[in-house]
Parts: C-alpha cells; structure tokens; sequence
C-alpha cells in the first residue's frame, strides 16, 4: 500500500468537474468545423479554375507533321530460292579436315591408391571421444576412437572409415552435419 500526503491534499472541485460532465453527456450534435469546410471549398474553386483556364486556351492545336515514305517497288522473289554461296577464302577449313590429333592421357584408375577416412574429433580424455561415438552411431553410422601418440602426448581420435570413395565420405559428413556433428574432415587413410 503506498503513503498518501492528506494533510497536503488538495480538495477537488466539484462545481466545474461536474458541469462539464453533464454537458459532454448530453444530446448536443458535434459542430462541423468550419475551418475544415473553408479549406475544402478553396481547395474545390481552386481546382475548378484550373480546370476553365486549361480548357480555354485559346491557342491553337497543334497537329503532327506527316512524312510519306516514298514506296519500294515489290521484287518477285521465289520464297523457295536460297542465297547464292559465299566465296571461300579461308584455308584452314581443309588444313583442319585431314588434321589428326593425338592426345596421350594416363592410366586412371576408378580407385585411389589409399582409401579415404573421416575423422569427427581429436580428443585428450577417452571418455569425450566414446560420447561423439554414441552421437554418430545415433545417426546409424559407425565410428571408431584410435589412441595416439602425440608430440604433445595422447590423443583420442573418432574416425569413421574406410572409403573406397570420396564421394561416399561427403555423404556421411551430410549426414552428420545435418543431426548437428560439423568439423569433420576427410583425409586419405592413415593405419
């Protein structure tokens, strides 16, 4: 409950709050306001008399010019009949006829010569490397954690692999990326 000053208050008036009142509550039509009927009577004489003086201008129209063409006589084509033909003076196109091209490409495989391998995650405790192998297999894929030895000690690497295809790979990573697994990068296959 808040404090209230009533030894500081203020009476109210009773008198003029309660005149008004009763006036806004009666019958009384609004008035129009004639501000607003004045602004809208010049504003229509206004545009009327734009209208007289355009309508009579008194000087006189102005009529385009006409130029004729002078007429061609019409030819009697045969709408069968075709150009006559063009003039060769260019060699190459019988240099290039009897031209025969050799091109050496080498052996491809349809295989690499390792396969590839995604990797998720590079960790130092074993038991964060085992949590994104329960998220990836969630996705119905199969993940492996490696143990390595590193420059700056163990490392616990999630790896999903081997590919015979890069294109395979990529769509496990769409896959993973999809259920929120992104960083995943594809390598060729390190044993």
């Amino acid at each position: 409950m808040t404090n209230r000053d009533y030894a500081n208050r203020k009476p109210a008036r009773k008198g003029k709050n309660s005149a008004r009142k009763k006036s806004s509550k009666g019958s009384a039509p609004k008035r129009f306001p004639i501000l607003l009927l004045l602004i809208t009577l010049v504003g229509v004489g206004g545009f009327g008399y734009l209208l007289w003086i355009l309508s009579s201008n008194d000087e006189p129209a102005t009529t385009p010019v006409v130029v004729e063409q002078p007429k061609k006589k019409p030819v009697k084509k045969d709408p069968d009949a075709l150009p006559p033909a063009p003039k060769e003076e260019w060699t190459y196109l019988e240099e290039l006829e009897n031209k025969k091209v050799e091109v050496d490409l080498p052996e491809t495989s349809d295989k690499p010569k390792r396969p590839y391998q995604m990797q998720c995650g590079s960790f130092r405790k074993e038991s964060q490397a085992n949590e994104l192998k329960a998220i990836i297999a969630f996705q119905g894929l199969e993940a492996q954690v490696r143990k390595v030895k590193g420059s700056s000690g163990m490392w616990y690497k999630v790896v999903l692999g081997p590919y015979d295809k890069k294109r395979d790979a990529e769509r496990q990573r769409h896959v993973l990326q999809n259920s929120g697994t992104n960083g995943c990068q594809i390598w060729f296959w390190e044993s």
